[in-house]
């Protein structure tokens, strides 16, 4: 898996952002905003792993993110990336009826966490997503990109699968990777706003 500048930033960002909320994780336990921080700095994290330490990383996100929702029932943040945790599992199960049970969870996760910030458009346009996932699931496993899409290297689908398609195959990978890719993104908006805010200001320039 090649990495770009970006990406590798990214890695060092969150990878910090984990270190950090271990940290703190052993001095406070029961600080619920630092159990999603950590929640979400390993979703974010494991988009740069290979499948199983990808799914291993997913399920170690969740725990992470029930245990906030164990101290605070009602943090819709937590619902929310445990939507996003159980999204980004299903998108690794090649079998549709297998990845089914993590987008229904991701569903109703989603919805508690609109349920609970009402008015969201965040948790508005995941739900939207998550009704959509499974046939984009289907999709992308018959075209075989299921590893690449929501792998840290995916970035677009191979030349050679290019040139034997027509427009409508290129409009069905570009619709593919929009979705995926938002999902991405806003996991990403999420985990910046939170990482920046665990983080403080940066120093003055001197």
């Amino acid at each position: 898996m090649e990495f770009s500048a970006a990406d590798f930033e990214r890695l060092l960002m969150f990878e910090h952002a984990r270190k950090a909320c271990e940290t703190q994780y052993e001095k406070d336990p029961l600080d619920s905003e630092n159990l999603v921080k950590w929640g979400g700095a390993l979703l974010e994290l494991s988009q740069f792993q290979n499948v199983p330490d990808a799914k291993q990383m997913l399920n170690d996100a969740i725990s992470k993110l029930e245990a906030a929702l164990t101290l605070n029932p009602r943090k819709h943040q937590a619902l929310w990336c445990i939507g996003n945790a159980y999204t980004s599992h299903a998108f690794l199960i090649p079998d549709a009826d297998g990845a089914k049970g993590h987008f229904d969870k991701a569903t109703d996760y989603f919805q508690r966490a609109e349920n609970e910030d009402p008015g969201n458009e965040l948790y508005r346009k995941s739900l939207e997503v998550a009704a959509k996932a499974p046939e984009l699931h289907v999709e992308i496993n018959r075209h075989g990109m299921g590893q690449q899409v929501l792998g840290g290297g995916g970035g677009g689908p191979s030349a050679s699968s290019n040139a034997s398609g027509g427009k409508k195959k290129k409009k069905n990978y570009d619709f593919t990777y929009d979705v995926c890719g938002w999902v991405i993104l806003a996991v990403g908006i999420v985990a910046w706003i939170n990482m920046a805010k665990s983080l403080g200001p940066p120093p003055p320039a001197r």
